[in-house]
């Protein structure tokens, strides 16, 4: 396992300390892909007339108010005040960089430093607008135009979701050490953030003229797609997001399999769980005592599959709506399975032992069925009023 990026370059001989966590890295990929394939299908929905140009109303020349000011200042003391501290602390930056930005340490001259630059940036620009008459002017805005922000909605929403649902799943492990089961970048609830994104970011589509289910529907690929990526993530650095004991002899056929596709250990897990390994030294030097089946990877290889599913089914299916109901099943069916073999805390409803995933994950399918026939219905009943009209 690698649990920093730094980990995984010492396998090839490369001693180079970089802040970055493996999890962490593979999240930032998995937003980058989203994005990208995100644009790519909100542009073909606009070229064929499913999405239409808003024209939003701005204000050039307009003048830099106080408040401009303040919020220029404050950012940049705090860029400066982590920075500077940063540069000149970075062996310990590099490793606990969730440690050193989420405490109240950091270089007081650093932050005034950089405020004063923030400052005079803000007062430049302020001079290069007087004299100028600010004026209303309408501008036209693409929807794929918005992806940078709905990204960032996602980014925002989502790791807050994903931490909330987590940690009322976990809520021993959040009481037993509360500080750093909110700053770690690991124990993260997909479904969480995938719930708590979602209604930030069709809001905010609403408020900008793409309609909701035209919105999920290309959304739904790139959902997939982040899953998959991130669960990369999740086994590259062995986050936890392991399966059970796997007591299952490899049968013959899969023979020709590495001996980790089936059972694994997680040696060198970023989250430190098990044994102690003979003959390490360093931070990362535990293993399971047991081999677990490797659910991440597995869950990996599905997520990427799925999106190349919707991928290729998308142009096909026209009706708003069905493509992110077949998302809805297809996800909700594979991690409803995933979960029999799967580490997760239960939850005891009528003698039976159940997971926060399987349950959201059943009704991920109920409703994604819901959807496929409501809108298959919706399409047929106004396919039948037109031709009736005509």
């Amino acid at each position: 396992m690698y649990p920093t990026i730094s980990e995984f370059l010492k396998s090839f001989g490369i001693n180079i300390p970089l802040p970055i966590q493996t999890f962490g890295f593979f999240v930032a990929l998995a937003f980058l892909f989203a994005a990208y394939f995100l644009m790519k299908e909100l542009k073909r929905k606009t070229e064929e007339g499913l999405l239409q140009v808003q024209r939003k109303k701005v204000i050039e020349n307009k003048p830099v108010s106080l408040t401009d000011y303040i919020i220029n200042v404050v950012v940049g003391f705090l860029l400066g005040f982590k920075f500077v501290y940063a540069i000149f602390n970075y062996a310990a930056f590099a490793e606990n960089p969730q440690e050193v930005i989420l405490s109240g340490i950091g270089s007081i001259p650093g932050g005034l430093a950089i405020a004063a630059l923030a400052l005079y940036l803000k007062y430049d620009e302020a001079k290069k607008l007087k004299g100028k008459t600010p004026k209303e002017v309408w501008v036209e805005v693409q929807p794929y135009e918005l992806v940078s922000n709905i990204t960032l909605l996602a980014a925002v929403f989502g790791l807050l979701g994903a931490k909330i649902f987590h940690n009322l799943e976990n809520m021993d492990e959040f009481l037993r050490d509360p500080v750093d089961a909110l700053i770690s970048f690991s124990g993260l609830t997909f479904y969480g953030g995938l719930i708590v994104a979602a209604i930030a970011i069709i809001y905010y589509g609403k408020k900008n003229g793409i309609p909701a289910l035209h919105l999920c529907d290309a959304a739904a690929p790139s959902l997939m797609l982040s899953y998959g990526i991130g669960r990369i993530g999740c086994h590259a650095s062995g986050d936890g997001d392991w399966g059970i004991v796997n007591t299952v002899a490899k049968p013959d056929f899969l023979s020709f399999l590495p001996d980790w596709m089936w059972a694994f250990k997680y040696p060198h897990n970023v989250n430190q769980d098990g044994v102690p390994i003979p003959g390490c030294e360093g931070k990362y030097c535990y293993e399971l005592p047991e081999a677990v089946w490797p659910t991440p990877f597995y869950e990996a290889i599905l997520g990427i599959l799925l999106f190349i599913f919707l991928w290729n089914i998308r142009k096909c299916i026209t009706i708003p709506g069905m493509l992110f109901s077949i998302y809805l099943v297809i996800n909700g069916v594979e991690r409803f399975f995933i979960e029999k073999i799967r580490v997760n805390t239960e939850y005891h409803i009528f003698g039976m032992g159940i997971t926060q995933a399987e349950i959201i994950s059943s009704f991920m399918i109920l409703l994604g069925l819901f959807g496929i026939f409501y809108f298959r219905q919706q399409h047929k009943n106004k396919t039948h009023e037109q031709s009736t009209e005509s």
